[in-house]
């Protein structure tokens, strides 16, 4: 009897031994839960998010915009604006209502930040110029000295968009002096009006000549020596600087890195 005794108290020693061991270690839980369901999360985006960017970055803003409200359900981006860099930062120093700006040239951010608009933007994309033409190449193109002949038509950007300045340096750079017959203001117009066979040919970014079949790309020597590089701030008067704030940072992101390539866009 005292062996049994001795055996029974033994065992609940054990007992209470394991118990206070589980209220310590946390094992008394919710076993279902999980160590991400217990830690902290950063508060949860509301309200709305409106992005200004360069027409260049369209198709891959518009995943990013997607993917980010995904991430912030209660959250919501509008349709994002693109535009001509120039035409946005105008807008913005006039007091458009944006919370992010991305632009794709350094020059029209300056604008912004030096209007007190902006502050510490951070470059997150390069991109390079290519030579379009209509599918099947009617006009007989062959590169950059073909956009001197006043029997072809030729639209490029504006020179006060990035586009624009990037196609006057390529063309400096070759010695060519363009017969243009009209200057868009962003790239997507150009790239428009010579994939509708408006136009003979075209100079706009790699990324555009690769968003659609309707134009053939001619790569030209010495485009990768002219380099877009593109920086993107939170606006300083947003409406919802949290938000922008975390935008910024997801475009940043080994996420919206791999996004932007997915489109064509270089490293910065």
């Amino acid at each position: 009897m005292r062996h049994g005794a001795t055996i029974r108290a033994a065992a609940v020693i054990a007992a209470l031994v394991l118990a206070l061991a589980g209220c310590a270690t946390g094992v008394d839980r919710d076993p279902g839960a999980t160590s991400s369901e217990t830690t902290t999360s950063e508060p949860e985006l509301s309200g709305e998010l409106t992005v200004y960017a360069a027409a260049s970055l369209q198709g891959a803003f518009d995943e990013l915009a997607t993917e980010f409200e995904q991430r912030h359900p209660s959250l919501r981006v509008q349709p994002v604006t693109y535009d001509g860099s120039s035409t946005l930062a105008t807008q913005i120093i006039e007091g458009a209502p944006a919370d992010v700006f991305a632009a794709a040239d350094e020059r029209n951010m300056a604008k912004v930040v030096d209007a007190g608009l902006a502050s510490d933007p951070t470059l997150f994309a390069t991109n390079t110029l290519t030579l379009v033409v209509p599918a099947g190449n009617p006009g007989g193109i062959e590169g950059l000295d073909d956009l001197a002949d006043p029997d072809r038509t030729v639209v490029l950007c504006a020179a006060e968009v990035p586009c624009g300045a990037a196609s006057a340096t390529l063309l400096s750079n070759a010695g060519v002096e363009a017969s243009v017959d009209s200057y868009e203001q962003n790239v997507t117009a150009v790239l428009t009006k010579v994939a509708a066979g408006e136009a003979d040919a075209g100079l706009v970014y790699v990324t555009d000549a690769a968003s659609t079949r309707a134009v053939e790309a001619i790569a030209v020597p010495g485009a990768e020596d002219v380099v877009n590089r593109y920086p993107i701030a939170a606006v300083s008067d947003s409406e919802n600087p949290e938000a922008a704030d975390a935008f910024v940072a997801f475009v940043l992101s080994d996420d919206g890195r791999r996004v932007l390539e997915t489109f064509g866009f270089g490293a910065p």
